[in-house]
């Protein structure tokens, strides 16, 4: 009977021990899996919570200046010296207009979103017009028949450092297809997705051979490409410009100048004009001349 007994309490014992095996492996996983969950969720929070990094928003300059390095000049940098291969704010105050060097140090390309014209009542405007009191010295302004050309005038919000300046004709500076493209921004009071690109005849010279500008005014896109010499020089020797205005009196102020006005932004150019067959100078009593630019308002455009 004793030794029964003793079996029985053996056998009891045995299944105790088991049991309680069973539970504490039961628990001891139960413990593991919510600890491995817990492990995901801070993991998936590390991730949404993570900032973004500077790279992100610096991206798209990467890219637009891949090629360049980004410096800064003063806008009243006078000297005539430029880095190769760099990139340059010449826009005045908080604009950007990016102006880039190839590796001759040339002055090759401008870009902006937007023009963004001069504020004369905001801004620290002279007496002239312009935000400094001289331009960069480029090489070959020294010339009598060069001016210091703006890519992007001061009436525009473009500063007078090399990055800006070109040496360029003066007639065509001051009279020509460059002085009507900055007037038609003006009279237009934005333009948008500009882009100057600027030709040389080789890789040593500072002084421009060709010019293009591309840009948007009210909608309409302008493709406006002229060579850097005298456009008065040029229609006499093709026999364009003669002693007497042709056409002078003809009045015909309602006409369509559709057939002239070849880009559609409701100027004429002198180019423009002559392709249209009238000869320079086109005088105040002309029909076209009130859709002509006369930058020394003297009645006279082309002379």
């Amino acid at each position: 009977m004793k030794k029964k007994m003793n079996l029985l309490i053996l056998i009891f014992t045995i299944i105790f021990m088991v049991g309680c095996t069973n539970v504490e492996d039961t628990s001891s996983t139960d413990a593991q899996e919510i600890t491995t969950d817990t492990t995901n969720i801070n993991s998936e929070k590390a991730v949404v919570d993570k900032p973004v990094g500077e790279e992100t928003s610096t991206q798209p300059n990467n890219e637009l200046f891949l090629g360049h390095k980004l410096i800064e000049v003063d806008g009243g940098d006078l000297s005539g010296h430029r880095e190769p291969n760099v990139v340059v704010d010449i826009g005045y105050g908080d604009r950007e207009y990016w102006a880039f060097t190839n590796e001759y140090g040339q002055l090759v390309r401008v870009i902006a979103d937007e023009i963004i014209l001069q504020d004369d009542r905001n801004e620290p405007v002279l007496s002239s017009g312009r935000y400094y009191p001289d331009e960069a010295k480029v090489p070959g302004v020294e010339s009598d028949v060069l001016d210091e050309g703006h890519i992007i005038a001061d009436s525009l919000g473009g500063v007078s450092n090399a990055y800006n300046i070109t040496p360029q004709d003066s007639t065509l500076n001051r009279h020509g297809d460059q002085a009507y493209m900055e007037d038609a921004i003006r009279k237009a009071g934005v333009a948008t997705n500009f882009e100057a690109i600027v030709t040389y005849s080789n890789t040593e010279t500072q002084i421009p051979s060709s010019y293009q500008y591309t840009y948007t005014l009210k909608g309409n896109k302008i493709v406006d490409t002229f060579d850097n010499v005298n456009p008065d020089e040029v229609n006499a020797s093709v026999g364009l410009t003669g002693s007497e205005p042709s056409d002078s009196t003809r009045s015909n102020k309602n006409a369509d100048i559709s057939s002239v006005d070849t880009n559609g932004n409701g100027q004429v150019t002198i180019k423009e004009a002559k392709a249209a067959g009238y000869s320079m100078p086109i005088t105040s009593d002309h029909w076209l001349y009130p859709y002509m630019h006369d930058a020394d308002m003297d009645g006279i455009v082309g002379e």
